[in-house]
C-alpha cells in the first residue's frame, strides 16, 4: 500500500449547511415504513438519526469512484484501500431538530490508523461531527469508518451469534432491494453494493446485496423511540457482520439497567450491536 503521510489529514475541518423540507420527510417516512407521517409538517420534531439526510454529497457524477464513493483526496485522505465501510458510531442528542431548519455540520478528521488485521491492511479513521441549529449544539456525533483490500474471492467471515432473547424482544422486517434503492436515493449514496448486484457479487464478493449499516442504525433507533416513546440521549451502534437484501432482517430490544441494548440479525447471528441510554442510566 502505498503511504500517505495521515498526520497530515488528521484535525482538517469542514462546515456544512443543509436541512430537511416537509417533502423530504415525506419521502424519508415513506422508505422507512414510519408509523407518524401526519406529524412530519414544517417546524414538527425531526426523528432521531434523520439528520443524516440532510447533508448529501453532491459530488459530480464523473467524480465518483468505480464503487460508487466519491474520489477521496479532497477533505478525506486518499486512502489506498477500495473496500470503505461505515463501522460504527456514536451519538449524544442535546435538543431537538426540526423539518425547515436550517442545519449546520462541523466535521473534523480525528484519528487515522493504519494496522495489519486478519484480512490485511487496514485503514481506520473517526470523523467528529457537531450538528448546529441556530448557533447551538444539538446533536454530536463520531463516525468510525473502515477502510480494507476488496479480497480477491469469496471469503467466510466469523459470525457472532444472537444473544438468548425473553419472550417478546424480537422483531422482524423485511429487506427488499427497494428499501435499499430508496435509502441509497435518500442519502444520495451511490455505493454500488446496496443496489447493483452484479457489482456487489462480481467485485466485492458479496453474496447479495448489502442492506447499509446507517439503515439498521436507523431501525434501531425507531424500535428503542417506539418501545420506550423517549428519543435517547446517548446512542452508539457497532457493525458486527454484513446484512443482505431479501433475507429480512431480525430487530431485537433487551431491557438492561434502564438502557436497551438493540440489535440486527440474520440467521441466527449479529450484524449490528447498539445500545441506546437515557439520563439517568448514562
Amino acid at each position: 500500500m502505498d503511504k500517505v503521510n495521515f498526520d497530515a489529514w488528521s484535525g482538517r475541518t469542514v462546515t456544512e449547511t443543509g436541512g430537511i423540507s416537509d417533502a423530504q420527510a415525506s419521502m424519508i417516512a415513506a422508505t422507512l415504513n414510519y408509523s407518524a407521517p401526519d406529524r412530519l409538517k414544517v417546524a414538527s420534531t425531526l426523528p432521531p438519526l434523520w439528520h443524516w439526510f440532510a447533508f448529501p454529497n453532491t459530488v459530480l457524477t464523473d467524480h465518483l469512484g468505480r464503487d460508487g464513493h466519491p474520489r477521496l483526496g479532497e477533505f478525506m485522505p486518499p486512502v489506498r484501500l477500495e473496500r470503505r465501510m461505515w463501522a460504527g458510531g456514536a451519538l449524544r442528542f442535546h435538543a431537538p431538530l426540526h423539518i425547515g431548519d436550517t442545519i449546520r455540520r462541523r466535521t473534523r478528521i480525528g484519528h487515522i490508523t493504519e494496522k495489519q488485521g486478519r484480512a490485511g491492511p487496514m485503514v481506520l479513521m473517526t470523523l467528529h461531527h457537531e450538528i448546529l441549529c441556530n448557533g447551538a449544539l444539538a446533536v454530536e456525533e463520531r463516525q468510525d469508518i473502515v477502510y480494507l483490500d476488496i479480497p480477491k474471492q469469496p471469503v467466510a467471515q466469523k459470525t457472532t451469534p444472537m444473544p438468548n432473547l425473553p419472550t417478546g424482544a424480537l422483531q422482524q422486517v423485511e429487506t427488499p432491494e427497494t428499501l435499499l434503492f430508496r435509502f441509497s436515493a435518500m442519502t444520495f449514496n451511490a455505493h454500488r453494493i446496496h443496489y447493483d448486484k452484479t457489482y456487489a457479487q462480481e467485485v466485492e464478493h458479496y453474496p447479495d446485496l448489502v442492506v447499509h449499516g446507517p439503515l439498521q442504525a436507523m431501525m434501531l433507533m425507531q424500535m428503542a423511540t417506539k418501545q420506550t416513546g423517549r428519543v435517547p440521549s446517548d446512542f452508539h451502534f457497532k457493525a458486527i457482520h454484513p446484512m443482505f437484501a431479501g433475507q429480512g432482517l431480525d430487530l431485537v430490544a433487551v431491557e438492561q439497567d434502564g438502557a436497551l441494548d438493540l440489535y440486527t440479525g440474520q440467521n441466527g447471528h449479529q450484524g449490528m450491536q447498539a445500545t441506546a441510554l437515557w439520563e439517568g442510566t448514562v
